[in-house]
This record gives C-alpha cells, sequence and structure tokens, in this order.
C-alpha cells in the first residue's frame, strides 16, 4: 500500500489553511480571471465554424478542419516569442499586446468576409491567436503567482473556472446568431440541402449573406477585447519579482526544464489533451449531423457539454483540496476514456450522450496538467509556460487527422465519424499515464 510522505500530508495541510487569494491581490486576481474568459469565448465560438465553412465554402471536412490548423497553429508560433517578451518586460505588458492582437485578428474578419476568401479567415485566426498565446503565456503564469505555491494548481483551477463561462458563451452565440442563421444550411422536406442545387448567381448571394454572418460575432468581440485593453492599461497591476530578468539563458532554461520529468511528461500530456479537447468539441457537430440532427441542434448538445464542464470544474477544484492532483487527474482522465468508448462503439443518441458527458471529465485537465508540470520550475515559468502553451498545437495536428477519417463515411464497419473518436480514446490513455506517474512519483 502506498503511504503519504510526511512532506506531502505537510504540504496539504497548508494548502488548506492558506488563501486561494489574499483580498489584497483580489482585483489583480478578476481582471486576469477575466481574460480566461475572453479566449474561452474565441476558442469555442471557432469549433462550430469547422462545420459552417464547410457548408458555405463547400469544402470537404479535412479542409474545413484547417480552422482549427491556423488557430491552434498560432499559439505555438508566438508561444516561445511572447514568453521572452514577458521575461524581459512585464506582466502587464504581455496582456496588453496579446489584447491588441486579439483585436487585429477579430477585426480582419470583416476584410475576409468582403473578399470572400477562406484563406483570409485562416489569416485573422492565425493572428488572433498570437493575442491568445500572450494572454495565456501571461495569465496562466502569473495567477499561479498571486498566493502561496500550495495553493497554485487550486488558485489556476479558479480562473480556469471562468473560462468555460466564455466558452459557454461563444458556443451560445455560434448556435443562436450564426449556426442558426446560415442560409446555406436550409433543407428541403427530403433532408436535403437547398444550397446545393441553387444556381451560381443565387449561390453567390447566400454565400456572401453567410460569411457576414459569421463576421459580425468576431467584429463584436474584437470591439469588447479593445475595451478590455484600456481598462487594463490604466489600472494598476502587480508584477512579481524575477530574477535573471536581464540575462536569459535559453541553453540552460531549456536543460533544466528537460530534466524536469513533470514538465517534460506535462507538455506531452498536454499535446494530447488540448488534442482530445478539440476534437470532442469540433466534431461533435458530425456526430450528430451523422444522427440527423441540423447544425443548430447539434451545437445545443455541445453546449449542454459545456455546462457539464464547467460545473464539473468547480467540483473538481474542491475535490482538488482533498485528493491528490494527479490522482484526480488520473480517475477523470479514466472516466473519460470510459465515456468516448461508449461515443464510438454505441449507435444513435446514446453515442451522442456520451460524448457529451466526456466534458466533465475533461474539466479539470488543462489546469491539473499546467499546474502540475509548473510546481518546481523556479524562475523558468515563463519559458516553462510558453512550453505548455506551445503543447496547445495539439488542437492543430490531430483535428484534421480525424476529420480525414470522418471524409471516409466508413471504417470498420461503422460510421467513419464513430471510428474517428479513436483519436480521443488514444489522448486519454496518455494522460491517465501523467496522472499515474505524478502521483506515484509524488508518494514514493
Amino acid at each position: 500500500m502506498i503511504q503519504e510522505s510526511p512532506d506531502n500530508l505537510t504540504m496539504e495541510t497548508s494548502a488548506q489553511k492558506s488563501p486561494v487569494v489574499s483580498k489584497k491581490l483580489l482585483l489583480p486576481f478578476i481582471l486576469i480571471t477575466c481574460l480566461f474568459a475572453l479566449w474561452g469565448f474565441a476558442n469555442d465560438i471557432t469549433n462550430p465554424m469547422v462545420s459552417a465553412f464547410q457548408t458555405v465554402m463547400e469544402i470537404s471536412n479535412f479542409k474545413a478542419s484547417l480552422v482549427q490548423f491556423a488557430f491552434y497553429g498560432g499559439y505555438f508560433t508566438m508561444a516561445i516569442p511572447a514568453a521572452l517578451f514577458v521575461k524581459k518586460y512585464s506582466y502587464k505588458t504581455g496582456v496588453l499586446i496579446g489584447l491588441g492582437l486579439y483585436a487585429v485578428g477579430a477585426l480582419l474578419f470583416y476584410p475576409a468576409a468582403q473578399f470572400e476568401m477562406f484563406g483570409f479567415f485562416l489569416v485573422a485566426y492565425y493572428i488572433l491567436t498570437f493575442g491568445l498565446a500572450f494572454l495565456e503565456t501571461t495569465a496562466n503564469p502569473f495567477i499561479l503567482s498571486m498566493g502561496a505555491p500550495e495553493t497554485a494548481t487550486r488558485r489556476l483551477n479558479l480562473a480556469q473556472s471562468f473560462n468555460p463561462m466564455g466558452s459557454l458563451t461563444g458556443m451560445f452565440v455560434a448556435q443562436q446568431f450564426i449556426l442558426a442563421a446560415l442560409q446555406s444550411d436550409d433543407k428541403d422536406s427530403a433532408g436535403n440541402l437547398i444550397y446545393s442545387t441553387l444556381e451560381v448567381t443565387e449561390k453567390a448571394t447566400v454565400r456572401a449573406q453567410d460569411l457576414m454572418v459569421i463576421r459580425d460575432p468576431y467584429i463584436m468581440i474584437g470591439l469588447v477585447v479593445i475595451v478590455m485593453l484600456v481598462v487594463i492599461a490604466f489600472t494598476k497591476m502587480p508584477e512579481k519579482a524575477r530574477k535573471n530578468a536581464n540575462g536569459l539563458d535559453l541553453g540552460g532554461t531549456f536543460k533544466r526544464l528537460f530534466a524536469n520529468m513533470r514538465y517534460r511528461e506535462g507538455v506531452l500530456a498536454q499535446v494530447f489533451y488540448v488534442g482530445a479537447q478539440i476534437m470532442c468539441w469540433t466534431f461533435i457537430i458530425q456526430y450528430a449531423e451523422n444522427l440527423g440532427l441540423s447544425k443548430a441542434e447539434a451545437q445545443v448538445y455541445n453546449i449542454v457539454a459545456m455546462v457539464g464542464f464547467l460545473l464539473s470544474r468547480f467540483v473538481s477544484t474542491f475535490l482538488m483540496k482533498y485528493v491528490n492532483a494527479g490522482r484526480l487527474l488520473m480517475l477523470f482522465a479514466i472516466g473519460g476514456f470510459l465515456c468516448i468508448s461508449g461515443t464510438i462503439l454505441l449507435q444513435g443518441m446514446a453515442g451522442l450522450y456520451c460524448l457529451v458527458a466526456t466534458s466533465a471529465f475533461m474539466s479539470l485537465m488543462f489546469p491539473t496538467i499546467y499546474g502540475i508540470a509548473l510546481e518546481n520550475v523556479g524562475n523558468d515559468a515563463e519559458i516553462g509556460a510558453a512550453g505548455l502553451v506551445m503543447a496547445i498545437v495539439g488542437g492543430a495536428l490531430m483535428p484534421p487527422l480525424q476529420a480525414a477519417i470522418i471524409d471516409q463515411q466508413t471504417m470498420m464497419g461503422m460510421p467513419a465519424v464513430n471510428f474517428s473518436f479513436i483519436l480521443p480514446l488514444i489522448c486519454f490513455v496518455v494522460v491517465a499515464l501523467y496522472g499515474y506517474r505524478t502521483y506515484k512519483h509524488l508518494a514514493e
């Protein structure tokens, strides 16, 4: 039987007594926490756009999934430059740069819709996520630093709890104001798309109108981001003292991080977790459409999944006060594995319900992997955070693979969309192993 070490017991007792956020840091904590909701909105209004662009632009699932490649590829590209910038200057400056790039990318949707170019939309997504990379690289370690080290993972889970609120808002906007309004998704009495039968001029008119429908929410969020930028610019924000800010030793930093088992394996686990999350939330629409639901109806199930994700995030944050983070991560990954197995093997609505339930088990994974991986990296936190943000590349690489499977229509005697969820299943195995190894290492 595994015994808890005295040091571990002391740490857990201290974590129960220390406040998650002190009163003097409450306002900065609230403002930075709002950023989690802002990038959550961007993430989850974008996931359904894969299906929207597929219909409007009349392209394959694979080509439409380049939305995710551009979106999460921006994270990968900008994570290290953002970390170096923040390490040299300040958290606040990094936040302001991130908000500026976010706004620019969102506002580029206006000319993209005018020119009706799918590639232009991809460029807009790419620039928008430059800003998100700055925000995540800055905000996550900033939140970790706002209090005692023993409550850092709980504090990050609390801040991350507001991320799905933004995500839920993004999903609602996508469902009510985009998917439900797309004329290109209208069907006749036989269930066939009317759009595909239109004459060239009629189709061009519908395409132009639908691209404006996609454009408008991004323009609105761009304006909201500008307002947030102004508020933070005029607010005094605390800065954590950082040693050796003027003398960057990237070689030494990378060597120390790579030698850290928790960090090294944490980056790998994060790649697979983000891939699983984006695949589950992007292709739930295709899964539901295969059962005869419309895009707007399918998005309702995505919203239900996010509600479960949000509620589970608060529950898991509470449980983490009493259960080791690595152990809880392992248990939740096993739950995700079982649910996604049902998604693959069960036909009809039962499989869709399993896919919805998977989100509840994904709820604690990103912040918990993040917190565990950065637990003992010291002054390498900014570069370490960048590595974990770069791990979001899993959301760029894996959805196109799943889309390519879905385009096959059938595989292994089952609908290809069902079989495609074997990719998230593999991801949950990797996350469960990371949770087990970190818990076992701590116990030993």
